[in-house]
């Protein structure tokens, strides 16, 4: 991640660890979820996941640790994920109806 490697250390290794370690996490998760029979509660605990990450983001921002310019591009990622998921999330309350 390049937004992370450019931290200083001591935000590295705390919040910048913490960060790539969610992204990893929301990656298995959304994997997890592609092959689960009840994805449901699944997907909207990455959901929180991801609202957890974007918080995380917003985080470096207020430390003045990345640019608003990388912020806004680490957002806009972080968005079109959670518009992905939350499609899915529709998709499979509509099928439990």
């Amino acid at each position: 991640m390049p937004i992370i490697e450019r931290l200083p250390k001591i935000h590295k290794f705390s919040l910048g660890d913490r960060i790539i370690n969610q992204l990893y996490d929301l990656l298995e998760g959304l994997i997890k979820a592609k092959y689960a029979k009840n994805k449901l509660p699944q997907l909207e605990s990455l959901n929180t996941e991801l609202d957890i990450l974007r918080y995380q983001t917003r985080m470096l921002l207020d430390f003045n640790k990345i640019s608003v310019e990388r912020y806004e591009y680490a957002i806009k990622l972080l968005d079109e994920i959670g518009i992905e998921l939350g499609g899915w999330i529709k998709k499979q309350k509509e099928r439990e109806k």
